[in-house]
């Protein structure tokens, strides 16, 4: 064992002299990184425009249901939606501008709740009787159609993970052509949150012989509205 470990150690030894500093090896890295991504978004470059037609084909790719709607018009649509597939109990963070302007659209047949109780004291009531969660994205990416949500004390994961339906509003102007953009965009190297989520569809799972079901582990559906502010924003006029 002995000659094992003395074997072992002079290998690490060899590639530690041979290796450059960490400092050094992670901005080659970085760079290498950087400059992989640079060249293939050159290639086939993404307008605004074009980042949300691709985000909603790899969103309906993976089964998920996807529109795009303006800024003022979304309440509406959304909520005569939940009317028609007879939501009753909506999750969501109620104090949130969103919230606010989903509330006043409502039909009165649907109630909204807040995540304003420890988890321990409702969990039969939140599992039992909830029937859709609203979540508003930090951003979105567009090649894989993924949702970047970063849960707070006020929408934790939970409201995207618990009921059956998972609804989602992501802004346009915050979509990105890839995780590496994103990443970069949004600089995530200067510290990530605690608790960061990333969906990219439904919640599935498969057996041995790759027959895909969903909902086993998360939301059945999910709903995505991608509320277009591109107007609003420099660069975003079609």
């Amino acid at each position: 064992m002995s000659a094992i470990l003395t074997a072992r150690e002079r290998m690490l030894g060899r590639l530690r002299a041979a290796a450059p500093t960490a400092p050094e090896t992670v901005e080659v890295i970085d760079t290498a990184i950087d400059r992989h991504y640079l060249a293939r978004r050159a290639q086939a470059p993404l307008s605004p425009r074009g980042a949300i037609a691709a985000m909603q084909a790899a969103l309906r790719a993976a089964h998920a249901q996807v529109d795009c709607v303006s800024s003022d018009a979304w309440p509406a649509l959304l909520a005569q939606r939940l009317g028609a597939q007879q939501v009753r109990r909506l999750l969501m963070d109620t104090g949130s501008a969103e919230g606010l302007a989903l509330r006043a659209a409502l039909p009165a047949g649907v109630e909204t709740l807040s995540f304003d109780r420890p988890l321990a004291q409702w969990k039969g009531e939140l599992f039992d009787t909830v029937d859709a969660g609203l979540t508003v994205a930090r951003s979105g990416i567009a090649a894989t159609g993924t949702l970047v949500i970063a849960p707070d004390a006020a929408a934790p994961r939970t409201v995207s993970l618990a009921p059956p339906l998972h609804i989602c509003l992501v802004y346009a102007s915050t979509l990105h052509a890839d995780l590496h953009a994103a990443a970069r965009a949004e600089r995530w190297m200067d510290g990530m949150p605690s608790n960061l989520v990333l969906v990219s569809g439904p919640s599935k799972t498969s057996d041995i012989q790759q027959t895909l079901a969903y909902g086993a582990h998360g939301p059945r559906w999910l709903w995505v509205l991608i509320i277009d502010d591109l107007s609003a924003h420099e660069g975003g006029q079609p």
